[in-house]
């Protein structure tokens, strides 16, 4: 995989998936907008150039740093099912695609809270480049076409091309596309606000078009959105402080995975010895996620128990050290597709910032005449009525959505995250122990190999298994001798896009992933 180099600057870094996103933040924090103006104008851009990770109808989640009290903050943007969604609506199961996927979107709304909270300049302002690439264009990639291949082949999937972009065919590499009902949608959210979205004309525009696709939508669901402002779950590891979403976010796999590792020297064993550990805690964390996280809303939340000493000590000792194990049960308590991005301004706040519509393309429905890709997060939800996860109106999904941020004592040290689905938590665990175990500057960390096991209750392929990247075959052998199920991949092809920034002394550093069209910029 070809080396790319790290970015350092003094004033602001800005690291994403996609290079005009990136190009957009920094024109903002240039002229004198905050980390959280750069981080609306940033998503904004991502959802018009990589409409397959995320849209107006989708989801958010961040970690936020404020430097001037030295705090942490974690929003959760995510919307709920429907009113009148309950699970025998869904007696064949909940459909993949589909208006009856879709959940109340929530990245809008996440918007214009952080705005209030952190925002300096006026929003049109920071909408204006996505509205600019929206009407007049922004050229496709081979790896845009690719995607836009293989959506076309999809009878679910072929409308979109239609709904987005106004033509019949997939685009092709080198033209350059519009979207010009998605523009028209921007405009109205910059000059009416939050409410031009949850409570007027575009409102009204998705409760019809649900009623007559046979959704579920009703002005109320809309209308009663509100995103979160909470305290992020925390886990010491080493000598930092690791700052992740609460529920209904699953971060807590990634740090209750940290602190089970917390107990073992991963820079002194050899590399088959680490890789099996650290597969084994997140196996061991994906237990506990599926026994007891849900929306705190709806049942009580237990991700600050499943962090607490007494009980990593428990189930660090249940970890099998020497052989795989298929399934951990969970411990006893004493009573993808996503774009994700981070942004650093002058000022030394700092924001990790996630979205997404799920699956590529969602739902695979846009919104007639408003170019807004509804989310297919009601996948989201379980139908097993003993789960905490389980389907309620007005209850949101459990999300793979995470990001998180590092602080050393109450200072700054690394932001960072990945989309992936459950394959978040796990490549976020392995940079954050290159990044801290092995001293490793953000860039190296992004392009060592990486695994990726996939949960034995997944509905994706190849559950069970253990995906590396390649790597010497003695590696290999060595897990397949410990009871893992090996396969190898390319170098590269690794399922996710790591963006990471760090306070490198009075500058930042920030690195992003070659495995995609992944860009660090700085000023």
């Amino acid at each position: 995989m070809l080396s790319r180099s790290a970015v350092f600057a003094q004033n602001g870094v800005v690291a994403s998936s996609q290079p005009l996103a990136v190009s957009a933040g920094l024109h903002i924090l240039r002229s004198g907008g905050s980390f959280v103006d750069a981080a609306i104008a940033t998503s904004a851009v991502l959802c018009v150039v990589e409409p397959w990770a995320s849209h107006l109808g989708g989801d958010a989640f961040a970690v936020l740093y404020d430097a001037s009290k030295r705090q942490t903050l974690a929003l959760n943007g995510s919307g709920a099912a429907p009113q009148v969604a309950t699970p025998n609506r869904f007696a064949n199961g909940i459909p993949l695609r589909g208006i009856t996927a879709a959940t109340v979107p929530g990245l809008v709304d996440a918007w214009f809270r952080l705005h209030a909270l952190y925002g300096k300049l006026p929003i049109p302002r920071l909408l204006e480049p996505a509205i600019e690439y929206a009407e007049q264009g922004y050229p496709i990639s081979e790896r845009k076409a690719n995607l836009w291949r293989n959506a076309s082949r999809s009878n679910e999937l072929r409308p979109v091309i239609r709904g987005l972009l106004g033509q019949e065919r997939a685009p092709r590499a080198g033209e350059v596309v519009r979207c010009t009902n998605t523009a028209r949608t921007l405009k109205a959210i910059a000059t009416g606000g939050r409410d031009a979205f949850y409570k007027g004309e575009i409102a009204r525009r998705i409760v019809a078009f649900c009623r007559e696709q046979g959704g579920w939508f009703e002005p109320d669901d809309l209308a009663r959105h509100e995103s979160e402002i909470l305290q992020p779950l925390r886990v010491r590891y080493r000598n930092y402080t690791v700052h992740g979403q609460p529920p209904v976010s699953q971060g807590m796999i990634l740090l209750e995975a940290l602190a089970l590792l917390d107990g073992f020297d991963l820079k002194g064993i050899d590399t088959a010895q680490r890789t099996h550990l650290m597969v084994e805690a997140i196996k061991c964390a994906f237990a506990d996620r599926w026994a007891y996280l849900g929306d705190p809303r709806f049942v009580k939340s237990r991700a600050e128990s499943l962090l607490e000493p007494d009980y990593i000590r428990e189930r660090r000792a249940a970890l099998a050290a020497d052989k795989a194990q298929a399934v951990y049960a969970p411990g006893a308590l004493r009573d993808t597709n996503t774009t994700y991005f981070c942004i650093a301004d002058k000022d030394g706040n700092a924001i990790s910032f996630i979205q997404s519509i799920y699956h590529p393309f969602g739902s695979g429905v846009v919104v007639d005449g408003t170019g807004i890709l509804l989310n297919n997060r009601m996948r989201g939800f379980s139908l097993n009525p003993d789960s905490p996860n389980s389907l309620a109106p007005g209850k949101r999904p459990m999300h793979t959505l995470n990001a998180y941020l590092i602080t050393k004592g109450d200072a700054l040290a690394y932001v960072g995250g990945t989309p992936g689905g459950d394959i978040q938590v796990q490549t976020n665990l392995q940079i954050i122990s290159h990044l801290i175990d092995f001293g490793m500057e953000p860039q190296r960390a992004i392009e060592q190999p990486r695994w990726a096991w996939q949960p034995a209750q997944s509905t994706e392929p190849s559950p069970g298994t253990l995906s590396i990247e390649e790597q010497e075959g003695a590696l290999v052998e060595s897990l397949r001798q410990r009871g893992h199920s090996v396969r190898t991949t390319p170098l590269g092809t690794h399922p996710s896009a790591v963006q990471v920034l760090q306070k490198f002394g009075e500058a930042y550093c920030a690195g992003s992933d070659p495995r995609t069209e992944g860009h660090a910029g700085g000023y």
